[in-house]
């Protein structure tokens, strides 16, 4: 085994102990609380941010406000006010915006004005005015907004970067890039170690919004294994977080990331096996955790998973042989009746009586 399965196999150890562990090189993607069907009904005060927007908070954020040039990586959806016609959701497409304060484009003005008034981790409803939108004319490709439309934007702050210059990714190099990914991925560390496991998980939401696959796909050689060392880590630590949070199907999404760059990724197939274990897929289950006890056979967590697993499947096993028994078993036995001894005494009489009429006849002949 060479050494970087043998520290996965160490770490797996430990986090049968502490149930979450850290990444040595460390997403939580923000989830919307509403259904997504139509804006949000929030009651809290209306806070007037400039003539043209307003904002309603649904969830308070901490820290400080993004201040001018800021880089801020935000998630929102959007929807014409007149029509609640939803025309676009980063949460669904899984790709947080990224948005330069004072530098975004004209149609995002009034989005960029709210989301200077915001805090990280901060949720808000957002009302825009078609003027700060998309103007009088709208918009009648990507994303398709009618003329003079207002528009309501539900939108998360996750985080940002405080850059003097205003600095987009776009125009990082690669060694910027992964140097400001690695940044947010000790941030986060720092922040899971004390078990603040929401400011934690922005932090390796902006570390992979980083690592986009549009940049991951420029890269080869060197600077792609520098880049997956920060952004494999950062998946699975997003899994270990889900899973101890119950959400096992976006656990395993990330999981399946991380195997889709690495297929003998141990930490990636341990948490999705338990994923997997947790949502009752037995079979896929066991699958992901042979093949992660193939390259780590001496590691005590992913031996425990096996043994729950096979565990809960005799469980199950002797459920259905009781269920089956109940429904296939042989007739039960038809109970012994009780002897009547007043019904016995009577006919013993009347059969003497029998006799002795019978013996009384033959010896008058």
């Amino acid at each position: 085994m060479d050494d970087r399965l043998q520290q996965e196999s160490e770490s797996l150890g430990q986090e049968c102990e502490n149930d979450i562990v850290t990444e040595k090189a460390a997403f939580v993607h923000g989830e919307p609380l509403q259904d997504g069907n139509g804006p949000p009904k929030v009651d809290s005060e209306v806070e007037i941010i400039h003539e043209k927007v307003t904002k309603q908070i649904i969830k308070e954020g901490h820290g400080q406000k993004p201040s001018k040039y800021s880089t801020c990586f935000v998630h929102y959806r959007a929807w014409t006010e007149s029509t609640q016609h939803k025309f676009e959701d980063t949460w669904q497409e899984q790709r947080p915006v990224e948005l330069v304060l004072g530098k975004e484009k004209k149609e995002l003005t009034g989005l960029g004005i709210g989301v200077s008034s915001m805090k990280s981790g901060e949720r808000a409803l957002l009302h825009v005015g078609w003027e700060l939108g998309y103007g009088e004319e709208g918009s009648f490709s990507f994303p398709n907004v009618p003329p003079m439309a207002d528009i309501l934007y539900e939108v998360e702050l996750i985080g940002f970067d405080e850059t003097k210059e205003g600095k987009a990714r776009s125009d990082m190099t690669v060694e910027e890039r992964i140097g400001a990914a690695d940044r947010r991925r000790m941030e986060g560390n720092a922040l899971f170690k004390e078990e603040n496991l929401e400011e934690a998980m922005q932090q390796y939401e902006m570390a992979i919004a980083y690592m986009g696959d549009d940049f991951m796909f420029q890269l080869f050689g060197k600077f792609r294994d520098m880049a997956l060392a920060v952004k494999n880590p950062c998946h699975l630590n997003m899994a270990a977080c889900l899973i101890k949070l119950k959400r096992y199907e976006d656990a395993i999404m990330h999981c399946s990331i991380v195997l889709a760059e690495d297929e003998n990724n141990v930490k990636a197939l341990y948490r999705r096996g338990k994923a997997r274990s947790e949502l009752g897929q037995t079979d896929a289950a066991q699958e992901d955790l042979l093949k992660a006890r193939k390259y780590a056979p001496e590691d005590k967590a992913i031996a425990k998973e096996l043994r729950l697993l096979a565990e809960h499947e005799k469980a199950v096993y002797q459920k259905q042989k009781e269920i089956y028994k109940g429904i296939f078993g042989p007739p039960p036995e038809p109970k012994p009746r009780q002897t009547n001894w007043l019904t016995l005494i009577w006919l013993w009489f009347v059969s003497l009586f029998s006799r002795l009429f019978k013996w009384g006849t033959q010896k008058a002949d």
